[in-house]
Parts: structure tokens; C-alpha cells; sequence
């Protein structure tokens, strides 16, 4: 599948608007341009400066990486714990009175948690697991809500060498059950349930149903967050309170070094239908990765409150709520709730209350606040925001703007960031204070990073082409493998171009050489020959004032192939209609081409989102399919679907 240079699919670069980097902002910057220089110079021993740099190591690392295609090591012969930099070093540097979360509960309770109560829990919950079973070596499953005990679960594995794998709870039983069955987990950590705008969530019936299907589990802890709001039932010798079996523990419970390549945790990514795929990520690389890019990319400060309002089940939730922060002795915000609950300024009031410096949140997440209208923001005082950044998916320039202009006042930076599960870390992003950004493009790859985008041939394509993003070259935080299954690693991500890593991902490269993500190849859509990207055409609907979101599938078309369908939530005070869905069509027609029209258009009151914000496409691919309805246990809503199928408001051409 190429992706033809063609002028329809340009729409998505015609936002000529630039925002040079603000001089006081750049004066005071912790990247500078020369990083680019230095990596590109010698990139192995740019990435060993700063292992030496920034790691505290308890055996140095005598060779900086071995590549054997596609299997690498970074820092061979290193030994460290991820517990000790995360949380004991800060410590011992005078920094234990320094909070490292303000956790908010969606109930309205609060805790704050310096980094010397953390060492005491996480040695403690670490005993408990001893206790439990677990030593180096084992897998431990965890499946709990957005509470402090989740980071601190996943510290204990780490401190004593035990690889934790983390269930979004949003996960069905079914989900649960292979994932821990696929790991090999001795113990399963979990809650009672959690807080859901504004209702008790159980968690620990899942987790009972799964274990009637997974031999390897020996014992369950389980938190206590619903108390009395639940009606769970705890099976004697298997389930254990956190609070009964933790509490009690000794808080001396020394940090066990471990191999720069000692596996630190597994997240599965789903598919549609092979089964979920446990990505492997170590611990050395791993760590520098999402430390130096939460430095850069956020342009952290010593004394900033940070908040990546992702939920900690993903792997932005890994990287910029747990690891990458805490090695940065950063300050940051945990909130178990939701951006509409009970209000849509709940994330605003969040900024004031707690003078919030560095948000980093989903496009989804702008636009749902778009839709609602910039009253909400407006009504709070945001002016201690100073860096914004945005994850999960491409950002159309729309929301870019209203970002911009909305929550940033027109004055911070926007970084506009593109990894994955897979790379453990960001990959292409600006630089604030170096980057000169452009709304919707996610601009250049991050300092040490061989980013390409490639044609069919796997050959580099001119400036102002599309086609593939590749990897060219190994970088620390990378998967090292599928748990497992080596082969499916190889073919999955090497195959497709030889020597390349390949993201999966389409992408265009400007005449500046900025980069553009296009999603999915699998959201290409190929219509009478042409091949538009979902997000182009999303673009378009959402560059119109009656628009506040929209999402676009390939409907198979017996004449050209496939058709566009267009699922559209209009803004408040809009209204659907034949003559607006016209109007729609033609706009997109004007911005893209007439080969872009949707030919059809649906008016919904919602999209099918999960828990973390990312829209379902493939659901939306079965409604306008007419097919039975895939896998939906993610949802965040399992309604929504069934309210779009009801829908009466589709519009043909």
C-alpha cells in the first residue's frame, strides 16, 4: 500500500500559521538546537553521555549497545534499580519533603505524597510481595484504578526485580485473563473498584472471573478504594488486603540491582483480531528514555507541577505519570476521574488549585472541550500553565489553535508529541524553546532519532511526499521484543522494510521537512484509486465552525472501492440537517477536493471512545458496514455504539 503524492491529501499541511519560539522562553530552555548536532554526531555516544549522566548506576556499563537486527542491548554489562533512581536517590539528595504526587480522587478526596512517604510505601508494598511470593524474575499482573497504590505497585516489582504488567481497568475479564495468563503471572493486584462519574466501578469481580481461567496465580491483593460501595467477595488463602498485609511490613526493604536489560514490564497491546501482543521494555534504556525526553519535551523544571492526565494502564501512563517523572524528581497530578465529571471545568479548576505548569492530554480530550464551548476555561485561571503538549493521536489544526488560544492564552509552547507502546518514549516532537511549531505537525524527531518516511520501495521520499515512517536505527527505550514470541517481533516490526522499523504509521514530510501523521496505514482510505488519510478528511470536517468533532472510515464501495463515511458532533446550538450536511460536503470539497466529499454523513451526539481518550474507528467500520459489532469491552461508553446504530440523522450523497 503506497501512499500517493497527490495535491487532495496536502490539506492537512495547509495551515501555513508558524510560532516561532518566544525569545524569553528560549533563553531559559533546557533543550538547545546543538543537542541535534551532537546526537547525529556520534548517537551511541550521545546516549552513554547521558546514561553516565543521569542514572545512577550500581555496576557501570562497559559497552553502550549491541545490535543484532532486530534485537538490541543498550548498556551492556550496567546494573541498577529503577526503585532507587525513581524514588531513594531524590532522598538521599535532600529532596524527601518534595511532593511527588498530588493525587485527586474523582470523589473530591485528596493525598499528597512526598517522595519520602513514597520510599516508605513502596518498601513496604515491596515486603508485602515478599511475603506474597514474588522475587526476581516474576510476573506480577495489576488491574486498578487511577489510585496511588498503582504507581506504588508497579515500584515494589521494580524494586525487587519483578516484572509487573498493568491491565487497563477498563479491560473485560476475558482481557484479564489472557494477559495474565500470556505472562505467566504469579500475583494479581487489584482494588476493590474505583470512582466513575460519580458511581462505584468494581474491579475485583473481573478479576475473580479471570482467575477461574489462569493457572499461574497463587494470590491476589486487592486495595481497598469503594469500601462499603462495593459487595465483593475475598476467597480465604488467595486474597489478601492491601491494607492488612502492607501496613505491617518493615519500611526497610533494600532496592535489588538488576541487569540494564532485566525485563521491567510488559503491556500488551490489543489487536482486532490476533491476540494482544506483550510488549517487552527493559530497564536501563528504558529509564533514560522517558527521563531525558519528560526533561526536554516539558521543559521541566525543579519546581513545576506537572500533569499528564493520561491513565497509567497505557503506556503514556508508564512513561510520563511514573517512570519518566519520577526520575526527574518531578511534581506531579493523579487524578482518578474524568474531564466531565461533575462538571467540564473540572480540569480547569484542577490548573488553579494546583498552579499546574505542564498539561499533556489526548486531541480527543481538546476537542470534547471544544464542543463544550471555551466558557469553561474561561471561567478559571490558567496563566500558571507554561509548556502544553498533546498524545495519543494526530492533532487537527483546529484543535491545535484552540489549545493554543484557549488553555495556553496564546502564549505557551505547544508540544505535539508522536511514540507509541512500542518505542517506550517520544519520538517526534518540538523542542520548546528551540522548535518553531506548526499547528497539526508533530515536527521533527526528537535528538538521536533516524526518523524517515519511506515509499513502498522502502526508499526515502522527496520533501513535500508521503508514504511510511520508519525507524532506522535502535534507540535506548525501544520494545525488545514480544513476550514469547521473537518471530511474530521480527515479522510484526521488521518485516515489512529490511533494516527499518516500521511504526505501522503513515506520515508526509512538508518542504520544511516537518513531519505530518497521517494515523494508521490501516486508516487510509482508498477511494477511485486515491488514497486519503482519515485525518485529512477529519481536518476539513472540523475547520468548520458547526463542527466540534468528527471521525471518518472507508466504507466498501462496489463503483470506486470505497466510500467516505463521516461520523460528525456538532457544536452546541447547531442542529443537523440535509442542507448543513451539504454544506459539510461541499467545505471539505473546498479544502481538500471533490475526490474527499463523504459520500455519506452521519449527525451523533458521540463517538465510540476508550477510557484513555482514542476514538474506536473500527467500531465505527462495523456501523457503517452493517456488520455485527467487534470486541467493545474498552468503551468508556458500550451505549454510545448502540445510540450512533439507532442514529436516523445519515445523510447520502
Amino acid at each position: 500500500m503506497e501512499l500517493e503524492q497527490r495535491p487532495e491529501i496536502e490539506a492537512l499541511m495547509a495551515e501555513r500559521r508558524t510560532f516561532p519560539p518566544d525569545p524569553a522562553f528560549a533563553a531559559q530552555a533546557n533543550a538547545q538546537a546543538g543537542l541535534y548536532e551532537e546526537a547525529e554526531r556520534d548517537f551511541e555516544g550521545f546516549w552513554a553521555r547521558l546514561a553516565r549522566e543521569r542514572l545512577a548506576w550500581d555496576q557501570d556499563f562497559h559497552t553502550t549497545l549491541e545490535w543484532n537486527l532486530p534485537f538490541a542491548k543498550w548498556f551492556v554489562g550496567g546494573k541498577l534499580n529503577i526503585a532507587y533512581n525513581c524514588i531513594d536517590r531524590h532522598v538521599e539528595n535532600g529532596l524527601g519533603d518534595k511532593v511527588a504526587y498530588h493525587w485527586i480522587g474523582e470523589p473530591g478526596d485528596t493525598r499528597t505524597i512526598t517522595y519520602r512517604d513514597l520510599q516508605r510505601e513502596v518498601s513496604k508494598a515491596a515486603n508485602a510481595l515478599k511475603e506474597l511470593g514474588i522475587g526476581t524474575g516474576d510476573r506480577v499482573a495489576i488491574y486498578m484504578p487511577m489510585i496511588p497504590e498503582l504507581p506504588i505497585a508497579m515500584l515494589a516489582c521494580a524494586r525487587l526485580g519483578a516484572t509487573h504488567t498493568v491491565v487497563f481497568g477498563g479491560f473485560s475479564s476475558e482481557a484479564l485473563a489472557g494477559r495474565i495468563t500470556d505472562a505467566g503471572a504469579k500475583l494479581v493486584i487489584t482494588a476493590d473498584g474505583g470512582w466513575r462519574r460519580g458511581k462505584p466501578a468494581e474491579l475485583k469481580p473481573a478479576v475473580d472471573h479471570a482467575l477461574r481461567e489462569t493457572p499461574t496465580v497463587d494470590n491476589v491483593l486487592v486495595v481497598r478504594r469503594l469500601g462499603e460501595h462495593a459487595n465483593i467477595e475475598m476467597v480465604p488463602k488467595r486474597d489478601h488486603w492491601w491494607h492488612e498485609i502492607v501496613d505491617r511490613q518493615s519500611e526497610d526493604c533494600p532496592p535489588v540491582p538488576v541487569d540494564s536489560e532485566h525485563p521491567l514490564y510488559l503491556l500488551y497491546t490489543s489487536g482486532t483480531t490476533a491476540k494482544p501482543k506483550g510488549i517487552l521494555h527493559t530497564t536501563a534504556g528504558y529509564l533514560l528514555g522517558a527521563g531525558y525526553t519528560h526533561e526536554m519535551v516539558f521543559d521541566l523544571k525543579p519546581d513545576d507541577v506537572y500533569w499528564c492526565a493520561a491513565d497509567i494502564g497505557w503506556v503514556t501512563g508508564h512513561s510520563y505519570i511514573v517512570y519518566g517523572p519520577l526520575a526527574n524528581a518531578a511534581t506531579g497530578i493523579m487524578y482518578e476521574g474524568t474531564p466531565d465529571s461533575p462538571t467540564w471545568d473540572r480540569w480547569w479548576q484542577i490548573i488553579e488549585d494546583y498552579k499546574v505548569n505542564i498539561l499533556y492530554c489526548a486531541p480527543t480530550a481538546i476537542r470534547a472541550f471544544m464542543k463544550q464551548g471555551e466558557q469553561y476555561p474561561a471561567a478559571h485561571d490558567l496563566t500558571s500553565l507554561r509548556v502544553l503538549g498533546s498524545v495519543g493521536e494526530p492533532i487537527n489544526p483546529e484543535a491545535w489553535l484552540w489549545y493554543h488560544e484557549h488553555i495556553g492564552n496564546s502564549r505557551t509552547p505547544i508540544v505535539d508529541t508522536w511514540w507509541q507502546t512500542e518505542t517506550g518514549m517520544i519520538l517526534i516532537t518540538p523542542l520548546p524553546g528551540v522548535t518553531t511549531t506548526k499547528p497539526g505537525s508533530a515536527t521533527f524527531a526528537f535528538p538521536g532519532i533516524a526518523a524517515d518516511v519511506v515509499d513502498a520501495n522502502g526508499e526515502a521520499v522527496p520533501l513535500g511526499g508521503g508514504g511510511y515512517l520508519v525507524l532506522k536505527r535502535p534507540w535506548p527505550a525501544m520494545l525488545r521484543g514480544i513476550w514469547g514470541d521473537p518471530d511474530r517481533y521480527r515479522a510484526t516490526y521488521w518485516g515489512r522494510f529490511p533494516g527499518m522499523y516500521f511504526a505501522g504509521d503513515g506520515a508526509k514530510r512538508d518542504a520544511d521537512g516537518y513531519l505530518w501523521l497521517l494515523g494508521r496505514v490501516d486508516d487510509v482510505m482508498n477511494v477511485s484509486g486515491h488514497r486519503l488519510s482519515t485525518i485529512e478528511v477529519e481536518s476539513a470536517l472540523v475547520d468548520n465552525r458547526a463542527v466540534a468533532e468528527a471521525a471518518v472510515v472507508g466504507k466498501n464501495d462496489p463503483i470506486t472501492g470505497q466510500s467516505i463515511f463521516a461520523f460528525v458532533i456538532l457544536r452546541g446550538g447547531q442542529v443537523g440537517s440535509e442542507d448543513l450536511a451539504r454544506v459539510l460536503r461541499d467545505h471539505v470539497a473546498r479544502v481538500i477536493g471533490p475526490i474527499a466529499k463523504p459520500k455519506y454523513l452521519m449527525f451523533v451526539p458521540d463517538l465510540p471512545k476508550t477510557r484513555s481518550g482514542k476514538i474506536m474507528r473500527r467500531l465505527l467500520r462495523d456501523v457503517a458496514e452493517g456488520r455485527p459489532l467487534g470486541d467493545v469491552t474498552t468503551l468508556a461508553d458500550a451505549g454510545v455504539v448502540d445510540v450512533i446504530r439507532s442514529n436516523t440523522g445519515k445523510t447520502e450523497e
